[in-house]
């Protein structure tokens, strides 16, 4: 009841918190830069994220279910949480592509210029990673027989997602400091706030996110894990949490959305830096 109540809470503040994220970047003209574009993306999973877990918590499944090809739909597309998985890996692929582009603009901020001058087709590009969603969050469902190589296959597919993420993130947080002089010190500020905030939405996803994954990873190798004991159940709030989060960090943390909310708000005299 107390994980029912909390989902519920969860989903009710990440359906608010991105929808308004969503609209600021929409409304305010300096906010729709590249990187805003990756987080507008996010905002969007996380919305129908929290869509399917006030769903999924709050609706009740028909009792007896239905037989036939809706019988399946219901069994194998809701009861299997695949909705939901779809968009918890969603953010974890949209997590990647803006830290990847966040790593170029600090660590090679004139290659980078020229490669998006150049090639403006990059600009989009991150939004390819949505279709690679569908497929790993339905391979996430599929039945999984613990064999021999069962855990090293889970190691790689953690690796492979998180991998990336974390070696770029620590790269650009060596680079930071050694941005070129010639850059504005005002570009070079709103790059930098743009990152920190980055830095936390990263981090937090590390933190809602590794309890549920170690416990699936131990599992395939050899841990007799209960998918319905207390602990189990608490990281599965914790990986619903994600989904609100990040509205309060950018709230927090990110000058530029402070500052477009101010502009939403009519506080005309606020000031947005383009990053």
């Amino acid at each position: 009841m107390i994980l029912r109540v909390y989902k519920s809470l969860v989903g009710v503040l990440g359906l608010l918190g991105n929808f308004l994220v969503c609209v600021v970047i929409l409304k305010v003209r300096a906010m729709q830069t590249r990187t805003n574009a990756f987080i507008f993306n996010q905002a969007v999973i996380d919305f129908f994220g929290s869509v399917v877990i006030i769903l999924q918590t709050d609706v009740s499944l028909p009792d007896p279910l239905p037989s036939g090809a809706t019988g399946w739909i219901w069994c194998h597309i809701w009861i299997s949480h695949f909705m939901t998985m779809m968009f918890f890996v969603s953010s974890t692929f949209n997590l990647l592509a803006v830290t990847l582009e966040r790593y170029f603009a600090i660590v090679y901020p004139f290659k980078y210029q020229a490669a998006f001058a150049s090639y403006p087709r990059l600009k989009v590009g991150g939004d390819h990673s949505d279709l690679l969603d569908l497929r790993f969050g339905y391979q996430d469902l599929l039945p999984h027989d613990r064999g021999e190589h069962s855990g090293r296959v889970e190691l790689k597919r953690q690796a492979n997602r998180s991998g990336p993420s974390t070696g770029t993130v620590s790269r650009a947080v060596a680079a930071a400091s050694g941005a070129p002089e010639s850059m504005s010190d005002s570009l070079l500020r709103a790059r930098r706030n743009t990152f920190k905030t980055l830095l936390v939405v990263f981090v937090t996803f590390l933190i809602c996110w590794s309890p549920n994954q170690i416990i699936f990873l131990s599992w395939n190798f050899g841990w007799d894990a209960k998918f319905t004991d207390w602990y189990f159940v608490l990281t599965l709030a914790l990986v619903a949490t994600n989904s609100c989060v990040n509205p309060f960090i950018y709230a927090l943390k990110y000058k530029q959305f402070r500052y477009g909310l101010l502009q939403i708000l009519g506080k005309k005299s606020a000031q947005v830096d383009a990053a």
